[in-house]
């Protein structure tokens, strides 16, 4: 990792989140969090798997620029912006859902609830919605007037990171190894493509055979899901149960069913082993370790100018009247 991006990150962790705090909007809308909650569930009873998508964005957006919301940002002719960087391209999506939930709330409370907060407030309630643990958010976040597909490129974890590699990511940003392994927990809801774990099957570690953490059955069946010629953007289940948020995702790291490589690593490296093996019994200690993960994600900020957007995709001076 460079010198310059290592500041970068450390600007990151010590931007000041004391500005964050619960029921901000209770005062100037007080209807923000449930506007989002109703949008979410709506998405909910249209495409189940769309709120795993949206959580996914908490992610790609807070580790890069801070909580920020700078992921939804198109494209302009004078700036690539992350949606087409190599982690996010042809893999995040439900970007409409954050849209859908951005028009409800412009209707009632026009330019005050900024996009970057709703994806958090979403990102919880994809939890919450789909049998997970629910809590309060802390929100007051600015939007940024920037994007950086570089930025993203330089930060965002692959499917075939190690967890190695994962433990040294989340550190630059005060997150434990406790923190990364629970974070990881949320592949217990959504789905990931083929694209992602064909090494894995073909070609783990330039091998020309498969991993062999994984379970020979479970190799079986993701054979058949994936073989050497299928369509790469066929997608397969992160868990044997992808529409609720539960502990089955540690379980099935336990029993060599990770899908991901960089989900199955969790349980072959021994440093994160102990907190798989806990969370795979212990589903309270599992939930309770994701929330504070969450919000301690949720509070990575970096000191720049920002806005309450208008419209998520594109900074106000840029908006079409």
């Amino acid at each position: 990792m460079s010198p310059l991006l290592f500041i970068f990150l450390l600007h990151i962790i010590t931007g000041a989140a004391t500005h964050l705090r619960t029921g901000y909007y209770s005062g100037v809308c007080p209807k923000a969090e449930y506007i989002v909650r109703d949008v979410m569930w709506r998405a909910l009873m249209r495409e189940p798997r769309s709120l795993a998508s949206v959580m996914r964005l908490q992610f790609h957006d807070c580790f890069v620029n801070g909580c920020d919301a700078s992921l939804l940002l198109d494209d302009t002719p004078t700036m690539l912006g992350e949606k087409l960087a190599l982690s996010n391209i042809n893999s995040l999506r439900s970007y409409e859902v954050v849209d859908e939930a951005k028009e409800a709330l412009e209707n009632v409370c026009p330019g005050v609830v900024s996009c970057a907060d709703i994806i958090i407030m979403a990102s919880r309630d994809a939890v919450a919605l789909t049998g997970g643990p629910d809590w309060e958010v802390k929100l007051g976040r600015l939007d940024s007037l920037t994007a950086s597909q570089e930025a993203s490129d330089n930060v965002m974890p692959s499917p075939r990171s190690n967890a190695t590699f994962l433990i040294d990511l989340f550190s630059k940003f005060n997150l434990s190894v406790k923190d990364m392994v629970a974070l990881s927990g949320s592949h217990s809801i959504g789905k990931a493509r083929c694209f992602s774990i064909m090494f894995r099957l073909y070609n783990q570690s330039g091998t020309g055979r498969p991993d062999p953490a994984i379970e020979p059955k479970f190799r079986e069946k993701l054979d058949k899901l994936c073989p050497l010629n299928v369509d790469q953007n066929v997608t397969g289940d992160l868990d044997a149960t992808s529409v609720l948020f539960d502990n089955q995702y540690f379980k099935d790291l336990v029993s060599g069913r990770g899908f991901l490589n960089s989900d199955q690593t969790l349980y072959t490296f021994p440093q994160t082993r102990g907190f798989v093996r806990q969370f795979s019994i212990d589903q309270g200690t599992f939930f309770k370790a994701f929330v504070e993960g969450m919000i301690k994600l949720g509070d990575l900020q970096i000191q720049q100018p920002g806005e309450v957007r208008r419209n998520c995709r594109v900074v106000n001076a840029l908006r079409k009247s």
